[in-house]
């Protein structure tokens, strides 16, 4: 009898541990951070195909459990922050972009690839050599094209530095300008030619904000089998771990 009890007793405190286990583990991922994969190549060289990410929730603002509403209005963005949001095409697909533009600006992006937020041109300058500069050193692989074929620059913009990329044979979206409207951003991928972003589908509502793109957790250049989210570990980019995104 005391037997039956005592296992009684155990398998009520087990089944108490997994569910306040299971009640963290979910309190965690609604309110602090979000893992991420990154499924393309639009934000080569900043971000690869295959790293793994945390993305900071609490970034812009906290809303309500399992619900898109935010208990308080949303903080915007800085210029230069990389973000995780919901797409404005596809409401159940996450997408991953710069953010470039803010509510009230007026941007220009001309034929040239050159960037201008309000009237002034966003600086950059040419990388004759891409891996320079203490950046993350990518290969062709990485890039998923020849060197030959890209024009690497440095953009600063909100005193910020990144490389982004620009096609030599120099194709550009019909986007010119715009003036971004109340509760919007302007997004774009820093592999400029190779990129859906705002300059496809428009500006982005702040309520489709997810968060703020924090770090590099894990890296690979192959996955094993269709699963996006199970690195191979022989092809594990090492310098990549807990690499700090900019």
């Amino acid at each position: 009898m005391g037997s039956k009890r005592s296992r009684r007793r155990s398998l009520t405190h087990s089944l108490l541990f997994l569910v306040l286990a299971l009640s963290a583990l979910l309190s965690v991922r609604w309110l602090l951070f979000e893992p991420y994969v990154i499924p393309s190549g639009s934000m080569i060289p900043s971000l690869l195909i295959h790293d793994h990410i945390l993305v900071n929730k609490l970034a812009f603002g906290v809303r309500w459990p399992f619900s898109k509403k935010w208990i308080f209005p949303p903080q915007v963005p800085r210029r230069g922050d990389i973000v995780v949001f919901r797409s404005v095409e596809d409401d159940g697909f996450f997408m991953i972009k710069r953010v470039i533009g803010l509510p009230g600006d007026e941007l220009t992006y001309d034929p040239e690839g050159r960037l201008f937020v309000n009237g002034e041109p966003v600086t950059r300058r040419p990388l004759a050599n891409p891996n320079t500069e203490g950046f993350y050193e990518v290969n062709e692989n990485d890039l998923q094209t020849d060197f030959a074929d890209t024009d690497f620059y440095v953009e600063n913009l909100e005193q910020r530095e990144y490389r982004i990329i620009l096609r030599k044979q120099k194709f550009r979206s019909d986007f010119e300008s715009i003036r971004i409207p109340k509760d919007s951003i302007f997004l774009m991928g820093d592999n400029r030619d190779n990129s859906r972003d705002s300059r496809y589908w428009g500006t982005l509502p702040l309520d489709n904000l997810l968060g703020r793109a924090m770090f590099v957790w894990l890296s690979c250049e192959e996955t094993v089998g269709s699963t996006p989210f199970l690195c191979n570990p022989l092809t594990l980019r090492w310098k990549r771990l807990f690499h700090k995104i900019q």
